[in-house]
């Protein structure tokens, strides 16, 4: 990218409020974000998380998440899906509620782990292949899926769009 992509301007916000505006418009009980300590949402007025295992993706991010909710489910959304909508990601947590597990949005034959819901039991899961050094988002969805930890949602068609993510500055609108 070149830059900071959380600091990448999508109708006029950077990508990082954009996130915080959807998740806020589900009613979390709670909200942080899970992130480098002097990131562009610094002294912003919310909580920062930092990876306790900087350098292993993603899945550092679920076990700091982890550690810190209090809620018994986390939802996630990454920095790089400016598409995603509130509408969604409330769905995803109404069935989780239900269900009493996580849901994991899959496409095919890929989960799209980085705007899914968690339960707080799934934080051994995560400990267990970061010390494996195992830091596919892929393979630890299918173990939890096979745990009885989350269950995977088939995306719609339409539905498809939410997780066009943003690499480079021509994956940008406008």
């Amino acid at each position: 990218m070149g830059f900071d992509k959380a600091t990448a301007v999508v109708d006029g916000q950077p990508l990082w409020r954009r996130q915080i505006a959807t998740l806020q418009a589900i009613g979390p009980q709670e909200l942080f974000i899970s992130g480098r300590a002097e990131g562009p949402y610094e002294g912003q007025g919310f909580e920062v998380i930092a990876d306790l295992h900087p350098g292993c993706g993603p899945l550092s991010g679920l076990e700091a998440a982890c550690e810190r909710m209090r809620s018994p489910l986390l939802c996630v959304l990454a920095v790089d899906l400016p598409w995603m909508s509130a509408s969604f990601l409330a769905k995803l947590v109404q069935m989780a509620g239900k269900n009493g597990r996580g849901v994991v949005p899959q496409n095919g034959e890929l989960v799209e782990p980085l705007a899914a819901v968690y339960p707080r039991a799934i934080q051994a899961l995560v400990a267990e292949h970061l010390r494996s050094e195992d830091y596919s988002m892929q393979r630890i969805i299918r173990r939890a899926v096979e745990l009885g930890l989350v269950e995977p949602f088939a995306l719609a068609e339409e539905d498809r769009a939410l997780f066009r993510n943003v690499n480079t500055p021509a994956d940008l609108p406008g």
